[in-house]
Formats: C-alpha cells, sequence, structure tokens
C-alpha cells in the first residue's frame, strides 16, 4: 500500500512538471519576462514559408483596439501588402528584430505596404507601450492580451504559432508567406521582394 502511494505522489509530480513545462514554452525560452512568460504559446520552427499565389488561403479578418485605443480591422488594408507581426513586450527576441521591422516599415511605405502588429500576452498595456516608444513603432498594433487573436487563424493553415510571428498577406488579403521566427532586417525584405515583384507585374 506504502509503495503505490509512493508511485502516485511521483507520477502526479511528473504530470505536473510537464503541465508547467508546456505552459512556459515559448519562443523567449527564459529570457521571457513576467507579463508573457505564462503563455502557452511554443517556440517558433525557424522556417520561412512562401507561398505560390495560386495556393494561398485568405487570411481572417481580424480587428479589435489598437494600443492607442483606435479602432482596426485588417480589412481596412485590402489593396496593400500588409506585414503582420506578432508581438509581445516581454519577448526577447520580438526586441530584437524590432529595430530591423520599423526600418523596413519606413522604406517600403511608399510602395504601398503597410504594417501592422498584435500586441499578445501583455497583461499590462503600459509594457506594450513602453516597448513601441523604446524602438520608435509607429505603426498601429491590436492590444490582444489573451491571445484571442491567434485562434482565429484556422488550424491547418498558415497561422502564427509562436511568438514572434510574421505573416506577409497580399492585396487581395491572402497569406503570402509565413515566419516562424523573429526576422532580421534582410530576411524580411527577401520575404516580401516576391510579393512587391508581383505588383510590379501585374502593373505591366
Amino acid at each position: 500500500m506504502i509503495q503505490n502511494r509512493a508511485k502516485l505522489a511521483t507520477l502526479a509530480v511528473l504530470a505536473t512538471a510537464g503541465v508547467l513545462g508546456s505552459l512556459t514554452a515559448c519562443s523567449g525560452g527564459d529570457e521571457a519576462g513576467p507579463s508573457g512568460g505564462d503563455s502557452n504559446i511554443v517556440q517558433g520552427t525557424g522556417e520561412v514559408t512562401q507561398v505560390p499565389a495560386a495556393d494561398r488561403d485568405a487570411a481572417p479578418d481580424i480587428s479589435g483596439e489598437t494600443l492607442d485605443g483606435e479602432q482596426l480591422s485588417l480589412e481596412d488594408y485590402r489593396g496593400d501588402i500588409v506585414v503582420l507581426n506578432f508581438w509581445g513586450s516581454w519577448c526577447a527576441p520580438c526586441r530584437a528584430e524590432a529595430p530591423g521591422l520599423v526600418t523596413v516599415a519606413e522604406d517600403t511605405a511608399d510602395q504601398g505596404v503597410s504594417f501592422v502588429g498584435v500586441n499578445t500576452r501583455d497583461l499590462e498595456q503600459a509594457n506594450a507601450l513602453a516597448f513601441e516608444r523604446t524602438f520608435d513603432v509607429q505603426f498601429p498594433s491590436l492590444f490582444d492580451p489573451g491571445g484571442r487573436l491567434l485562434l482565429e487563424f484556422p488550424s491547418g493553415t498558415l497561422n502564427p504559432q509562436a511568438i514572434p510571428s510574421t505573416l506577409i498577406i497580399d492585396r487581395e488579403g491572402r497569406i503570402a508567406a509565413r515566419a516562424l521566427k523573429p526576422l532580421a532586417e534582410e530576411e524580411l525584405r527577401a520575404a516580401l521582394e516576391p510579393v512587391l515583384a508581383e505588383t510590379a507585374t501585374t502593373e505591366k
């Protein structure tokens, strides 16, 4: 009887450890801060996937309130190429990629490219706003502390599965590329290039 109780106690400890491990997994690893370290977002695979135009799925029309208190809908950007970046102030890789995002956003604005962020798992809105001030982020971000907007992307599609994740949405509102990793400036430009080239071909 005593041995059985000991076995049950051991199993309970192992099960609890497994649950806690899955809840703390995120792309920031041990560097994630307390605001988002308890999320159940898994680590990115490091993949950047480009999708031919004929095979693209439509992106859901996510919408809500931005960190600045404005209403925003992805549908408002139809006709633009949209770089949709999922980030959290608690996420070390998000901080690493932020300067590159800001630079490319400025450089491509006159080419019909719009950047939109989705701030997720930040329980304190002030933390997200401080992040934007630190990196001089000028593009808007939806405030999604509970991760609700992540769930609007159907399973089995090119959905954002990690923080950070970046989707590139073409001018017709379809997902043209997905990165499950923090993007260096050069990587982001390379991912955008073929989608911009489609626009140039169409105009000819």
